[in-house]
């Protein structure tokens, strides 16, 4: 048996595809990475160090780290920080040579590092609100971002309006005199949807000659980065401000923390710098250091992923357990036009929907193709590994599956792909999807019980 039968959308062996029947680079890397768990005693995504996330093996430790902070939640016995780690944003001169490479990248006048990408939002919106004024927010937007404005809201009498989708028509509608923050982004997490940049940059500059004169439009640029859009997003007269988790793509090895707001405006960066001095929230210089000198590699990793994943999924929409993918290379994507025009890569996050499966099945799916080893259960993406998770379990726990389903984002399995050969990928989502079902709970636990052995200390 060789992995090409494992690579036929077809048809699939009954066995789970092996990690030493692998290509090498996929073999070396896993290999690696388990040797340093054992070593170092946790189960860490990176073969020589720390990082920002886990191998939380699939969705059950998951589901009782949810569990945990919820009860610390309502019962206000203890801050929920001292819960075991899954990603660690929970719990100089190096730096101002970044801000002039990230500056270069931009195209801005401006740059400020921030210590984690919400750290960035939070300075933006913390700096652009204030009492008696409207914001608008795509309700598409990474979820903490809109819980922030609401926070906010509440504290300084803000009127917040999450609206469907942040298009040129939307905000003509929605906008008024007292609109002075849109936030929005360009690709959205997890259905992919593609912001239309240019269309939108003409009607804010329309929109505040009269209708709304204060609104400054926010993007947040970080599943798609400076390389993945054909000019840089802040050459548009209509876009004020470029936020990014640089976590992501522009560390592209899950060991750094770090964020960015970027600008060409002035007297809009200099306020922002001016709320960080006093809140907090600087890059250290150490990780500043390190950041500048992998922006290079972290170029390549990010387009090796890109590549990566347009092959994941050209190979997702030919099988036949697949019903729905989500990522900006599928040709039939609403915003077809818009991203041909103006997106240049497609990015390495994408979301599924495996035919007929309820929320739980779709549940038990994830925690099944984990067990191939090379698609991590984990948090946040673009790392080294791919990285998979049960959208709902890690980021609507809380949601009811009623309202999921109402936004599209119901019973959705999301993936990031990392720096392994696609064809392995592209293996064990088959046998999954193949063969998940002959799967039971209890085998699932049992396998994450003896690989949790498997990586403790010899």
């Amino acid at each position: 048996m060789s992995l090409k039968d494992y690579q036929d959308p077809g048809s699939c062996p009954f066995k789970r595809p092996a990690l030493s029947e692998m290509c090498e680079e996929t073999r070396t890397l896993h290999q690696s990475i388990d040797g340093f768990a054992q070593k170092s005693g946790e189960r860490w995504l990176h073969p020589e160090s720390i990082t920002l996330t886990k191998d939380l093996l699939g969705g059950r430790h998951m589901q009782s780290w949810q569990e945990q902070k919820g009860a610390l939640s309502m019962l206000g016995e203890d801050c929920w920080s001292t819960l075991p780690q899954v990603y660690a944003r929970y719990a100089t001169e190096p730096g101002r040579e970044l801000i002039k490479a990230i500056c270069r990248l931009e195209n801005a006048k401006g740059v400020i590092v921030t210590d984690c990408g919400m750290q960035a939002t939070a300075i933006v919106m913390d700096t652009l609100l204030k009492p008696n004024t409207h914001a608008l927010i795509s309700r598409q937007v990474y979820n903490k971002s809109k819980a922030y404005l609401d926070w906010s809201a509440q504290r300084i009498d803000v009127r917040p309006q999450v609206i469907d989708e942040i298009t040129p028509e939307t905000l003509r509608e929605f906008a008024t005199t007292d609109t002075v923050l849109v936030f929005t982004e360009t690709y959205s997490n997890p259905l992919m949807h593609a912001l239309d940049l240019e269309g939108l940059s003409k009607a804010v500059v329309e929109l505040r000659k009269e209708q709304a004169p204060k609104l400054r439009l926010v993007v947040d640029n970080t599943i798609v980065t400076p390389w993945g859009v054909q000019s840089p997003v802040l050459d548009l007269p209509g876009v004020h401000l470029v936020v990014s988790a640089g976590t992501k793509a522009l560390g592209g090895e899950d060991k750094d923390m770090w964020g960015y707001i970027a600008s060409n405006i002035i007297d809009l960066i200099n306020p922002c710098m001016d709320t960080q001095a006093m809140r907090g929230g600087v890059l250290s210089w150490r990780s500043a250091q390190v950041i500048h000198a992998g922006l290079d590699q972290a170029e390549s990793h990010f387009r090796k992923r890109c590549q990566s994943a347009d092959a994941v999924v050209e190979f997702l929409l030919s099988h036949p357990k697949v019903s729905e993918v989500f990522h900006p290379s599928v040709p039939s994507h609403p915003h077809r036009k818009i991203i041909d025009s103006q997106y240049a890569l497609g990015g390495s996050l994408m979301s599924f929907r495996v035919n007929g499966l309820t929320e739980e099945q779709t549940s038990h799916f994830c925690d099944v193709l984990a067990m191939t080893i090379v698609p991590r259960y984990a948090l946040s993406f673009d790392g080294l590994v791919t990285k998979l998770n049960h959208h709902k379990t890690v980021s609507e726990f809380y949601g009811l599956e009623a309202m999921l389903k109402k936004q599209g984002i119901d019973r959705l399995v999301r993936l990031g792909v990392g720096t392994e050969n696609p064809a392995d990928i592209i293996a064990c989502l088959n046998w999954a999807l193949w063969h998940f079902e002959s799967v039971s709970a209890q085998d699932v636990e049992a396998w994450q019980d003896e690989r949790e052995m498997a990586l403790r200390p010899s």
